[in-house]
C-alpha cells in the first residue's frame, strides 16, 4: 500500500503545478452557465499580466458549447505580442472592460488579435467554368444563401498608376446568390469571367452574431516607415454581424512607424454593421514607393476588402477629421454597397472599386471622398471637407461607370483652406492602360449644394464642376490610347456659393465642351 502512495505521490509531482490548480480548466459549473467570462479562465485583468491564453480560452470554450462571452467589469486586460488569435464565433459583450494590445513587439504583425468567424466552412467549385457580367444565375443548387467568389488569375485589373505603380490584381468578384443560384442584383457580377480559376462558396450563418462595447488601445508598432502592414486587430469574416459601441484608441506613435491595415477589418462576407463606435486616424509616415519617389503611407483604422451589404452608422473619431497629419480612416478594395450614415469620419475611399455606395447625414473631413468602381454613387444631407467633393481616384483611371447623385450637401474645400475648388476632380490622360476601360459618371445629379468658397485664393474664377483632368488635352488633335469616357449629362438645380461666383463646368474647357450641363 505504501509503494502504491509512493508511486501516486511521484506521478502528481511530475505534474507543473499550473496544470494541477490551473482556474483555465473548465467544469460543470461552467458549461451549465449562461455565460463565460475571462476569469472563468484565468484572466487577471490587472493591465500587466498577459492575459491573451486565458481569453482565448474562454472563446474556445464558449464557441465549443455555443456561449456567449462577457468580461470582466473593471477589467483591464492586456495583450503583448504572442502570435496567438482568438476565435469569436458566440455573442460577445466587451462591455465597460478596456484592452490594450501591444505591438511594439508583435511576433506576428498580420495576426488578427480577434477573428469573429463562422463555423460554416468554405468550399471550392470547379464545375463552372466562366460566367458574365450581370448574369442574373448560376447553376447551383445550395442548402441556402451563400457568397460566392469568383477569380480569374490570367485577366489583371486595376493596373495602378503613379508613384506606388504596380502590375495589377487578378480579376476578382464576390456576389450574393440564393439557394438556387440566382444572383441577388444589389450585388451584380461586375466583370465577364472567360475562364474561372477558383470559385469558393462562403456559407451565409442565419443567426446575427453580436459585439458590443470594448475599449481598445493600440500602443503603435515602433518599425521603420515601409510598407509592412499591421493587422494585429478585429478581423471580421462571418455574415451577419453587427459590431455596437466599440472604441479603440492609438498612443506610442512616434517619429517612425509601419502602417496599420484596419482595427476593424471586414473581409469575405455579408450585411456587417458597426455602428456608435469610436475609431481613432493614425499618423501619417512617409517612405519611398515602387516608382523611386517619396510617398505617404496609407494607414487605416477601417479595412473592406470583399464584402458586402457593409453599414457604418453613428461612428466618430478621436482625432480632428481635418487634421492633415492623420490618414483617412478608411479605405477598402473589391466590395459592393458600402454605407455612411450619421457620420463624423475623415475620410471615405474605395481604392479597387466599389459598385454601390452612399453617404448619408455625415460629415467628412481633410480627406473627403475618394472612390472608383460601378453603380450609383449618393451623397445626400452631408458636409463634404475634402479638396474636392469627390476625387475619383487618378491611381486607378478615375472611372465610375455609372451614376453619380449629390442632394442637399455643404462643400466647403480644403476644410476652408484658400484653394480653387472643384466639385469633381482626377486625372486620366488616356495613355496608361489600367486593366479596364475608364469612364466619368454618365450622369451626375446636383441638387441643393452650397459651396462655401468665401475663403478663396487671388484671382478665383470660380467652382468648378470638374477639374483638369488632362492638362494636355489643349485642341482635338490629342490622341489617347486608351480612350476616357466622359459624361453624358450633368443636371443642376439651386447650386450656390458663398464667393458669389458663378459655377463653370471646367478649367478645361476643350476636354469638356461635348458635356451638357443643364440648369433647372
Amino acid at each position: 500500500m505504501i509503494y502504491y502512495i509512493l508511486i501516486l505521490h511521484f506521478i502528481f509531482a511530475a505534474i507543473p503545478e499550473k496544470i494541477q490548480f490551473c482556474s483555465s480548466t473548465p467544469n460543470s459549473k461552467l458549461i451549465n452557465s449562461e455565460t463565460v467570462r475571462y476569469s472563468d479562465f484565468g484572466a487577471k485583468g490587472d493591465g500587466k499580466t498577459d492575459d491573451i491564453d486565458a481569453i482565448a480560452a474562454a472563446h474556445r470554450f464558449a464557441n465549443e458549447n455555443r456561449l456567449p462571452v462577457k468580461a470582466d467589469k473593471g477589467a483591464t486586460y492586456y495583450i503583448g505580442g504572442k502570435e496567438l488569435t482568438v476565435i469569436i464565433q458566440t455573442d460577445t459583450d466587451f462591455g465597460e472592460a478596456s484592452f490594450i494590445v501591444d505591438d511594439r513587439e508583435a511576433e506576428n504583425r498580420t495576426a488578427p488579435v480577434f477573428l469573429v468567424s463562422s463555423s460554416l466552412e468554405p468550399y471550392k467549385v470547379k464545375t463552372i467554368s466562366s460566367m458574365k457580367r450581370n448574369q442574373g444565375n448560376v447553376d447551383l443548387k445550395l442548402p441556402g444563401p451563400a457568397l460566392i467568389t469568383v477569380t480569374d488569375s490570367n485577366t489583371k485589373r486595376y493596373i495602378r498608376f503613379g508613384p506606388n505603380v504596380n502590375n495589377g490584381t487578378s480579376q476578382t468578384d464576390i456576389f450574393l446568390i440564393d439557394k438556387n443560384g440566382n444572383v441577388d442584383m444589389n450585388t451584380p457580377i461586375i466583370w465577364d469571367f472567360d475562364q474561372i480559376t477558383e470559385m469558393a462558396i462562403l456559407p451565409i450563418d442565419n443567426q446575427t452574431l453580436k459585439i458590443t462595447g470594448g475599449r481598445f488601445t493600440t500602443i503603435a508598432n515602433q518599425e521603420e516607415s515601409q510598407y509592412n502592414y499591421y493587422s494585429r486587430n478585429i478581423s471580421i469574416e462571418r455574415s451577419n454581424v453587427v459590431i455596437d459601441g466599440l472604441e479603440h484608441k492609438i498612443t506610442g506613435e512616434g517619429d517612425q512607424g509601419a502602417p496599420y491595415n484596419g482595427f476593424l477589418n471586414i473581409s469575405n462576407c455579408t450585411n456587417v454593421t458597426v455602428q456608435n463606435t469610436t475609431l481613432t486616424g493614425h499618423k501619417t509616415y512617409q517612405t519611398i514607393g515602387r516608382a523611386g519617389t517619396t510617398v505617404s503611407m496609407g494607414s487605416y483604422d477601417i479595412i473592406v476588402n470583399k464584402a458586402l451589404n457593409v453599414s457604418f452608422i453613428n461612428c466618430k473619431q478621436t482625432n480632428d477629421i481635418d487634421d492633415r497629419t492623420f490618414w483617412g480612416i478608411m479605405g477598402s478594395n473589391f466590395s459592393k454597397n458600402l454605407l455612411f450614415d450619421k457620420c463624423t469620419l475623415s475620410r471615405f475611399d474605395a481604392h479597387m472599386g466599389v459598385a454601390n455606395a452612399s453617404i448619408r447625414n455625415s460629415t467628412l473631413g481633410h480627406m473627403g471622398i475618394n472612390a472608383i468602381g460601378t453603380g450609383t454613387f449618393t451623397v445626400e444631407n452631408s458636409e463634404i471637407r475634402g479638396r474636392n467633393l469627390i476625387n475619383l481616384r487618378p491611381d486607378y483611371g478615375s472611372t465610375w461607370e455609372g451614376k453619380l447623385i449629390i442632394r442637399d450637401c455643404t462643400f466647403v474645400p480644403a476644410a476652408g483652406r484658400p484653394v480653387s475648388a472643384s466639385l469633381i476632380s482626377g486625372s486620366n490622360s488616356g495613355q496608361h492602360d489600367f486593366g479596364y476601360t475608364c469612364y466619368m459618371p454618365e450622369q451626375i445629379i446636383i441638387e441643393n449644394l452650397r459651396i462655401e468658397d468665401s475663403n478663396h485664393p487671388e484671382h478665383y474664377p470660380g467652382p468648378a464642376i470638374f477639374g483638369n483632368f488632362n492638362p494636355q488635352r489643349k485642341d482635338d488633335s490629342y490622341q489617347e490610347k486608351f480612350p476616357y469616357i466622359l459624361s453624358k449629362e450633368v443636371s443642376l438645380k439651386n447650386v450656390t456659393t458663398s464667393s458669389g461666383k458663378e459655377l463653370r463646368v471646367s478649367e478645361n474647357e476643350v476636354m469638356f465642351e461635348g458635356v451638357k450641363v443643364q440648369v433647372k
